[in-house]
């Protein structure tokens, strides 16, 4: 499998702290692929190098076959790395629509041809209905899936979930579930960030996990989850306790 994204020895230092150590991982065109970690584990840090929001303090990152390092967020979106925020930044005074409508512009600068797409992303994510709505009025669980129909709007080849799953009910959650596979069959690859392994296991094809900002194991999510350093780093205190 051909990779569409890679990072090559990625570090991110903040002054004295190091929140990503010589990190280097792939991920292979049509995958869905978790990376998961206990809460300080470097994820949203890595997440932000891949999309562009800071560049790597040394490394590289690869992006269908080109080098992205140096490019601002706003390119990576051009080339194809759509994302969502783990705290929602939707444009509360703004309608549902128009909110996945900024996400449609930077493909099409035609407003009616933007407009065109947002709905039927909103078709696709189940929001249709609330098209009209103000943001501002979206339960949390929307909220989330708006999030994802605005990334989906710019057209992605990769789509980054910043914990798309986290805090929703066990029906929110297996509806997020269902549309991030909805999602990955359009021929979206996915990189997605959670903490919460029992949602994520069933949905990935290979889980990435870091601790403390370096690569601990990776592999398929069974054997990932047998993996005693995993065990230790991440769900220690709770498999301790029934020891």
């Amino acid at each position: 499998m051909t990779a569409l994204l890679e990072t090559r020895g990625v570090w991110q230092r903040f002054g004295g702290l190091v929140a990503n150590s010589d990190v280097s991982i792939s991920v292979g065109r049509g995958e869905i692929v978790g990376l998961i970690g206990p809460n300080g584990a470097g994820k949203s840090t890595l997440f932000n190098l891949i999309a562009g929001v800071l560049p790597p303090t040394q490394g590289s990152i690869i992006f269908d076959g080109e080098d992205v390092t140096k490019l601002p967020a706003a390119e990576r979106c051009q080339r194809g790395i759509g994302r969502t925020f783990q705290v929602v930044k939707s444009f509360e005074t703004m309608t549902v629509i128009d909110n996945v409508i900024v996400g449609a512009l930077i493909r099409n600068t035609k407003m009616r041809i933007a407009r065109q797409k947002a709905y039927e992303v909103l078709e696709f994510c189940g929001l249709a209905a609330r098209a009209e709505k103000l943001a501002a009025d979206l339960v949390p669980s929307e909220k989330r899936r708006l999030e994802v129909a605005r990334a989906l709007a710019t057209e992605p080849k990769l789509l980054l979930l910043d914990e798309v799953l986290t805090g929703l009910t066990p029906v929110e959650a297996q509806t997020g579930v269902e549309l991030v596979r909805k999602v990955r069959a359009t021929g979206v690859t996915v990189l997605m960030v959670e903490h919460v392994m029992e949602i994520v296991m069933p949905l990935v094809d290979r889980a990435i996990v870091l601790n403390l900002g370096k690569v601990l194991v990776e592999g398929k999510p069974a054997d990932v989850v047998r993996n005693p350093e995993v065990i230790t780093a991440y769900l220690g205190d709770r498999h301790a306790v029934g020891a």
